[in-house]
């Protein structure tokens, strides 16, 4: 038995006929039924029905089908493995990443893995902070762009800094550009749930400094924050860029914290076990490179790290 010969009993099931798997695969039909005959004589039973309408499995090639898939699936992941190396990074890469940062950052980062890695196969999960930071501890990604507090940065790679700021339905107050920390309580809040590590910094700074929050709604879900802003049911407390859009089309306003400022670090993490991995490494690169050139062209509301 040979390799070729099950990827073309796998080929001519898949596509329903013979004359269809030879196009599919660019093998002539003759051969193609040779093979087969030949696997078929190997294993001393028949593996396809042969009839007008085209091919279909007896019980024995199920499960070869089964397993020849399982085999070829293998044969796969040893070929991209073998030839994954810092020069020519290939395989699946999976990152998980909050809703906000996500409104920037993903379109741009696919972008550049599509163009700058062609061999790399990005896979992105976009959620609130508190489940991606669950999942990342739980090892579900190889990669993880999370929110810290300057202090709570770790080892992990900073790649933009931002200041919260409050998020105001259009045409109602404050209509100041700044409003202080204290004055915060005027306004009806509608801010993700108690797990969330903006939530918690948020709730860290005002506690720190004797004030106090109007939360109404706590919703983990941005998209519905923004709506609820948006219809003019409630206030939030968002880094802008979760609201650049809408802030475009004058549909919602942002106005800066002060008094103090409440910032933020987005950082990078990465899953300890494939810090070796040609293909996690790669866009572990990639990711502070395009963040960095989406602050410099305006498109992210965040400053960049110093250059070190």
């Amino acid at each position: 038995m040979e390799i070729r010969q099950l990827r073309y009993f796998v080929g001519v099931v898949e596509a329903g006929s013979f004359t269809k798997a030879a196009g599919f695969l660019n093998v002539a039909q003759s051969a193609l039924s040779l093979h087969v005959r030949q696997l078929e004589e190997a294993f001393g039973t028949q593996l396809l029905i042969r009839d007008r309408t085209g091919v279909s499995v007896t019980a024995s090639g199920a499960k070869l089908l089964d397993r020849a898939r399982a085999i070829l699936k293998e044969i796969r992941l040893t070929e991209v493995e073998l030839t994954n190396t810092a020069a020519s990074p290939a395989g699946e890469v999976t990152i998980g990443i909050p809703s906000g940062a996500a409104r920037v950052l993903s379109g741009p980062l696919l972008e550049s893995v599509r163009n700058e890695l062609p061999r790399v196969s990005l896979k992105m999960v976009e959620g609130m902070t508190g489940p991606l930071e669950e999942w990342m501890a739980a090892g579900r990604f190889n990669l993880a762009v999370l929110y810290r507090t300057a202090d709570s940065v770790g080892r992990m790679t900073v790649i933009a800094s931002e200041n919260l700021c409050l998020v105001v339905p259009s045409g109602e107050p404050p209509f100041e550009d700044a409003i202080s920390l204290a004055d915060l309580h005027a306004f009806p809040l509608a801010v993700p749930m108690r797990n969330n590590n903006v939530r918690r910094s948020v709730a860290d700074v005002v506690a720190q400094h004797g004030c106090a929050l109007d939360v109404r709604f706590e919703v983990d879900s941005l998209s519905t924050i923004i709506n609820m802003v948006v219809e003019g049911k409630a206030h939030s407390i968002l880094a802008a860029s979760a609201v650049q859009k809408e802030a475009s089309q004058g549909l919602v306003r942002t106005v800066k914290i002060v008094d103090p400022v409440i910032s933020r670090s987005v950082v990078l993490a990465v899953n300890p076990k494939d810090e070796r991995s040609a293909a996690v490494s790669a866009v572990r690169k990639l990711i502070p490179k395009v963040a960095r050139e989406l602050i410099e062209i305006r498109s992210w509301a965040a400053v960049a790290p110093e250059a070190t």
